[in-house]
């Protein structure tokens, strides 16, 4: 009886704090400011008119909302730019609503029709991503589904976002990804009211900009050797291993994917990272660097080039650094960032500036000479004084420079952006000085981490689970909040081979970071935001988007008992799970024990097979946790 009454006042306090429940019909992420349920529904009409005005802003949101009603439903949809009884009216408010400011919308839903307006294109396309999340999952199916109706709640909804800033970090340098996979990508995150897509052109594994006038850094670093396998082990290459693998954008795809994110209200920033992760640069033009032997460099294909035993900076075991104390370098730069900032319309350009290496600046006779020049005392004080000129190169082009929190170290101007990556306090910091921040934080917003257990995951260095994600808030207290642009996810790529990869890294975290820079804080609520990623799972089953499962995942926790038996502990992320298990190297299902209180492993048990039911169906996937492996976690 007492858990019933928990759990009846958990939907009242669903359904009136947060305007739905999970079984309310209505799951759209991100979480809208304000929703107002009532009675009935709209039913969708098998002839659909829709009615926009004629404006370029429009075209996209109109073709899209056409898509999405007739491709599943096979029903014919039209639209106008006027009509006396339109079924779905999109409408730019001739007086601007304070509210809604730029990005906002208010959707109404009744039984006979719909209205979006805003004061902004933008508004009204978020307004159809909300829309169309109203319907039934079925409606993100690319064949036509037989129902026999489709039908949304009627409902009122307000909403407009947190933040301004509402970005995803895309590595195409580590491994290669072309302009329709970039396109692919941007589709999915404009849909959840992403607004910036920040694109890391350069790296160590490649150059993937077309700059006219230097044409070896898409000749040779645009092109590495190609190996699979776990990215950072690979052995040395062979002389006669090619380098075909990579690729490159040109100056013409850089502007057809500018305005194809335009036309779906993401702007997209193009970072160049420098002065460290320049090696594909180095290889291309190897007087760009400080050590001689850069002429024998080529671009990075996995194999270790960087030993972090000694923690931050580096140690490089080669120099992937541009030269300091070498005017060719500027002259380099001024001639890149020209034209970066004449093909990219976004304010700002990143030029990177994290994990430099200083070991090879140390021997190097150009860069003591220049610290005796300049009167610097620390060999750190060289990436400053780096930094400085190339921000005054960032601003004569009329931009703005952001750069990775390690710049604060050698001092920027206010006018440089700081994206506070090594967790939070970086960006704090920044914002105390008051420099623009966007809060990026490996604690919340490091898409590359594993999402579950090494077991299950591309091993990579760290993790981190859905619900962390979700307590992401990018204006920390006691910060200004007028000095913290927004946030974002980064997805570095080096263990990420494909788009599919890809897609399986960002969601679902990326629905936790999207509801973090959108919605109002006072509406987190755990066990509600995974009832309506439940939903969005069958969504993207539907749409052919790739996601983790990971989140259905068991935790494991392995001690040593006082008889020097392993102990076996499991919890889960989500709440509703049932956990089956064997140690006899059969494949449980829901017939076989369910986890109820912590286990001891037989003595002669070599593995640990598991899996997650919720509702009884599997839910989870099968995992396969060898003795030997939790008994090194518990140290035995």
């Amino acid at each position: 009886m007492k858990n019933t009454i928990h759990l009846l006042c958990f939907l009242l306090f669903s359904i009136t704090a947060f305007g739905q429940s999970p079984a309310s019909g209505i799951a759209i992420i991100p979480q809208p400011v304000s929703i107002i349920k009532d009675t009935g529904h709209f039913i969708l009409p098998k002839s659909v008119v829709i009615q926009a005005a004629n404006s370029p802003e429009l075209a996209h949101t109109v073709a899209f909302l056409r898509e999405r009603l007739s491709e599943p439903t096979g029903y014919r949809v039209i639209s106008v730019t006027s009509s006396s009884n339109p079924t779905i009216k999109l409408q730019l408010n001739t007086q601007s609503d304070a509210r809604l400011g730029t990005e906002g919308y208010s959707l109404s839903v009744t039984a006979s029709h719909v209205v979006i307006k805003a004061n902004k294109a933008a508004g009204l396309f978020y307004g159809v991503q909300s829309l169309i999340q109203l319907f039934p999952v079925e409606i993100e199916s690319k064949v036509q589904v037989n129902r026999s109706n489709w039908t949304i709640p009627v409902a009122e909804i307000i909403d407009y976002p947190k933040l301004g800033w509402r970005g995803l970090m895309f590595d195409v340098a580590r491994h290669f990804f072309t302009k329709d996979e970039v396109k692919q990508y941007i589709d999915v995150m404009a849909r959840y009211k992403y607004n910036l897509l920040h694109l890391h052109l350069t790296d160590d594994e490649g150059w993937r900009i077309e700059i006219k006038g230097l044409p070896k850094l898409t000749e040779v670093g645009a092109w590495r050797v190609n190996r699979t396998g776990t990215f950072g082990n690979f052995i040395p290459a062979t002389p006669d291993e090619p380098r075909d693998y990579g690729g490159y954008y040109t100056q013409e795809d850089i502007k057809e994917l500018i305005k194809y994110a335009k036309d779906r209200f993401v702007d997209i920033m193009p970072e160049i990272d420098v002065p460290g992760h320049s090696l594909a640069a180095v290889a291309s033009y190897p007087d760009l660097s400080c050590t001689p032997e850069a002429i024998n460099y080529k671009p990075r294909f996995g194999e270790q080039i960087m030993d972090w035993s000694g923690g931050a900076p580096p140690k490089a075991l080669i120099d992937n650094t541009l030269c300091p104390a070498n005017e060719k370098v500027y002259s380099f730069m001024d001639t890149v960032i020209t034209q970066i900032a004449q093909l990219f319309p976004f304010e700002y350009i990143h030029l990177g500036g994290d994990e430099a290496p200083i070991n090879y600046w140390q021997s190097n006779d150009q860069v003591k000479a220049l610290m005796v020049r300049e009167g610097m005392k620390d060999i750190k004080d060289v990436q400053g004084y780096f930094t400085k000129r190339v921000e005054k190169i960032v601003e004569s082009k009329g931009k703005k420079m952001m750069a990775w929190d390690e710049v604060l170290e050698g001092g920027v101007s206010q006018s440089t952006a700081v994206m506070s990556w090594r967790g939070m306090k970086y960006g704090i910091e920044a914002a105390h000085n008051k420099h623009q921040v966007v809060m990026s934080p490996t604690t919340y917003a490091y898409l590359d981490y594993m999402q579950s257990d090494v077991i299950s995951e591309p091993r990579v260095y760290a993790s981190l689970r859905l619900n962390k994600s979700y307590e992401f808030e990018p204006v920390p207290d006691g910060v200004d909040p007028q000095y913290i642009k927004g946030g974002q996810g980064n997805l570095w790529t080096e263990q990420i081979y494909n788009i599919r990869q890809a897609e399986y890294m960002t969601w679902p975290r990326g629905f936790a970071i999207a509801e973090s820079v959108w919605s109002p804080k006072a509406k987190k609520n755990w066990p509600h935001f995974f009832a309506r990623v439940e939903s969005h799972f069958k969504r993207f089953d539907l749409a052919e988007t790739k996601y983790a499962p990971s989140v259905y995942d068991p935790i494991f926790k392995a001690t040593k008992t006082a008889d020097n038996r392993l102990k076996i502990e499991l919890s889960t992320e989500v709440p509703g799970l049932s956990i089956h298990y064997s140690f006899d190297n059969s494949f449980p299902d829901k017939f076989y024990p369910k986890y109820t209180t912590p286990l001891t492993a037989p003595v002669d048990a070599s593995q640990f097979k598991l899996i997650t039911y919720k509702d009884g169906k599997p839910v989870g996937r099968m995992l396969t946790m060898p003795i030997s492996e939790l008994k090194a976690r518990a140290r035995f």
